[in-house]
Parts: C-alpha cells; sequence; structure tokens
C-alpha cells in the first residue's frame, strides 16, 4: 500500500468525457461537481472544452489541470474543492451536436489514460460517459462499443454487460432494484443465435454469478434466465436453442449449486412475481432486456461491465447529440451520477 494511498480515504473515480460533441462532457462535469465530497473524480479529457463549460455549470467550479505524467501521484493532487482534468486535447474545437471524426483519436486516448491508470492502481474505477460509434468507426478505427474496446484492451476472455438502476414506482413496477445482464452485446440480431452456445453461456453465467457475489455483496444470487425464441421456444416448435442449448447450462449450473432458473419467455419475465424472485435477469441479447429496464429506470440505471480486471461504470443512454446542439444546461446527469456512486460503491466493497 502506498503513501498516496493513505492520505487518500476516497476513492479516485476516472471520468471519461465521451462524445465531445454529444452531452457526455456536460454531465460528467456536473457529476463530478456534485459528487466531490464523495468520491475524488478525475475527469479525463479536453481541457479547453470543460473549461468553457464550467461557467454555465456552476461559476464556482475550480478546475486544477494535470498531464499523464502527474497520473502516479494522483491521489495528492485530489482535494474536495477542486476537479482535477487530465488534459488530452482534441484535434480541434467542439461543435456541439455534430461529432467529428478527427476526434476518434482523442475519445480513445482518453479511455486507454484511464484504463492504464486503474490497472495501475492510482485510480481505483472507471466511470464512462457516452460515446458515439459511428464517429470513431467513420474515423477508419473499428470500434464495436465501450464494453468491447475494454475486453479487447485488458485482454478479457469473456465479459458480461450488466444494467443496472432502481426501479420507481409510477412505472407500475413494484420498487426496487433491478438488474438486467446479456448472453451477447452489440451484435446485429442475425448474429445472436450462432452466438448463443453452451460453452458461452457456461463461461458468462458463472462470471455473472461470481460478480454479483463479490462486486454486489449478493451471497446466493438468484438468476432467472430467458429463452431465445419468443415462448421460449414453445416445446422446440419455434427454435431448438432452449432444448440443446439454455437448458443444459442451467441444469449444469444448478448441479453445481447456483440458484439459476429459466429459461422463461421473454415477454412475461419481467412480471411482479418474477421480479420478487430475482436478484438478476440473464437474457439473450440487448434489445430482449434493456428496453424494459430502461423504461424503468431510464436516467438513473448503470451499465455495468464485468469480467474485467478493473471496475467500469458507465451511463444508461446515449450522446443525446439532440440535446448538446440546444447548448448546456439541458442535460440530466442522473445515471451519470448513479454511474459514479456504484463504482465508488464496489470499490469499497
Amino acid at each position: 500500500m502506498t503513501e498516496d494511498f493513505l492520505m487518500s480515504p476516497l476513492p479516485v473515480i476516472a471520468i471519461t468525457l465521451g462524445e465531445p460533441a454529444g452531452i457526455g462532457p456536460e454531465i460528467a462535469l456536473k457529476a463530478a461537481w456534485k459528487l466531490r465530497h464523495d468520491v475524488y473524480p478525475v475527469l479525463i479529457g479536453d481541457s479547453l472544452l470543460l473549461e468553457k463549460l464550467a461557467p454555465d455549470i456552476d461559476p464556482e467550479i475550480k478546475l486544477h489541470h494535470a498531464t499523464r505524467e502527474d497520473i502516479p501521484h494522483i491521489r495528492s493532487l485530489c482535494h474536495p474543492g477542486t476537479l482535477v482534468i487530465i488534459d488530452r486535447p482534441l484535434a480541434q474545437p467542439v461543435k456541439p451536436g455534430y461529432p467529428d471524426p478527427a476526434s476518434a483519436t482523442a475519445i480513445l486516448s482518453w479511455l486507454d489514460i484511464a484504463i492504464e491508470g486503474t490497472i495501475k492502481k492510482h485510480f481505483d474505477a472507471i466511470a464512462t460517459a457516452p460515446v458515439q460509434k459511428s464517429t470513431i468507426n467513420a474515423a477508419g478505427i473499428a470500434f464495436t462499443g465501450h464494453t468491447e474496446y475494454l475486453a479487447e484492451k485488458l485482454q478479457a476472455d469473456q465479459v458480461v454487460m450488466l444494467l443496472a438502476g432502481h426501479i420507481d414506482s409510477p412505472t407500475g413496477l413494484k420498487s426496487g432494484s433491478l438488474r438486467v445482464a446479456l448472453a451477447t452485446t452489440h451484435l446485429p440480431l442475425k448474429d445472436i443465435p450462432d452466438a448463443i452456445t453452451q460453452a458461452s453461456l457456461m463461461r458468462t453465467l458463472r462470471i455473472l454469478h461470481q460478480e454479483l457475489q463479490e462486486k454486489f455483496r449478493i451471497l446466493q444470487p438468484r438468476i432467472l434466465v430467458s429463452g431465445l425464441n419468443p415462448h421460449a421456444g414453445e416445446n422446440g416448435y419455434l427454435g431448438m436453442e432452449e432444448i440443446e442449448i439454455i437448458t443444459p447450462v442451467i441444469q449444469s449450473l444448478q448441479q453445481q449449486g447456483m440458484k439459476i432458473e429459466g429459461p422463461f419467455p421473454a415477454d412475461t419475465l419481467f412480471l411482479p412475481h418474477y421480479l420478487d424472485q430475482a436478484d438478476c435477469f440473464f437474457v439473450m441479447y440487448h434489445d430482449q432486456g434493456l428496453p424494459v429496464l430502461k423504461y424503468a429506470t431510464f436516467g438513473h440505471g448503470v451499465n455495468v461491465t464485468l469480467g474485467l480486471p478493473v471496475i467500469r461504470t458507465s451511463v444508461d443512454h446515449g450522446t443525446a447529440l439532440d440535446i448538446a446542439v440546444q447548448g448546456t444546461g439541458r442535460a440530466d446527469d442522473g445515471s451519470m451520477i448513479e454511474a459514479i456512486r456504484l463504482a465508488a460503491d464496489m470499490v469499497s466493497r
């Protein structure tokens, strides 16, 4: 344990700005300033962009400029009265609402700085603002999403995308925590059946079970699994994946002592009866479970990447270019706040 760590009772959270033409810089700065007494936020991005935003968010915001060379001593620079920025400039000024492929290299370098600093224990966790995938791909860089990028950079054999949030009672669902994990991440629908194998499901469910225990402190996680096909395959009439792939995996893990049940039809999986039984829902693809979670928790949900050697959280929404183009002050930072809070909670656990 280093001397700097002993001096720092609060977790140090690296916060990347995401797409600079979107709402990412605004919500990152807002959330960091609001939580400065609860964590030590370290913003990673273009300092001139943040300097421009700060007066419109809160004239009291104080920014401390740092460089990549300062990261080994970053804890000694953190103070509740100021926000530290690791400056990595953009190639050219930002036009809100209009992403520029020229920004792609800087956007990814912000992530790289956060990853390197967290691996070396200078940061305790990473919280990311949303990126515009098309911006990065338009620059000629193959990019599927944060989850896949982090997995590749950190050489993780398998990662799990989990979204978590608190259900607000006005939705009609019972209030409480809702967690939804995915068997696959950002894939075209046509590729999903081939990606769902017994081996991949076994690895993913084991990671999910272990991370629910370690990062969420749920000693005996109860996981409910959806089918892939309508009506969970209708006994094979609507597909054989449930019979040949999903059910054997569930049965094998049950025999190992895990509390896993299914496969259930996805269209009825989130009824109150099942909500009372589950610590986490496990669905086969992105749009099978996330519409429900985002309806119930949107604006306060958190995206968590499990299976990494570092803690990483993010917001539950995109870059909101339509909001960014209207100017500073319209973006809701609720999800960014929850992402930073959850990252800090995981550090404490």
